[in-house]
């Protein structure tokens, strides 16, 4: 089982991945037979995730998929750095308690 400092870090760079994908799709959505990149994640045994890139089989943009895409990215990024912040807040009170 990993520390939540861990589960936290890979949910940022899940995140990261995904933003990174959907900026890539927005800026060469003009392209001629440009091809979206995918960005999946999946949880991994014992905490945390994995993410992973894929090309979409067909040609075409899809700008409502890639705004929301934004947001959520955005969305998981906070959540998870609001999981570093409780763990910091949390490993220091306890420290407090033996000081």
């Amino acid at each position: 089982m990993q520390a939540t400092p861990a589960i936290a870090l890979s949910g940022m760079n899940s995140a990261v991945t995904s933003l990174g994908a959907t900026g890539h799709n927005i800026a060469n959505q003009q392209t001629a037979g440009f091809k979206r990149q995918v960005a999946s994640s999946q949880a991994v045994e014992g905490g945390g995730v994995e993410s992973q890139l894929s090309t979409a089989p067909e040609a075409g943009n899809s700008l409502e998929t890639d705004m929301v895409g934004l947001l959520t990215a955005k969305n998981s990024f906070l959540a998870n750095l609001a999981m570093f912040r409780t763990h910091d807040q949390m490993a220091g009170a306890t420290l407090d308690m033996f000081a």
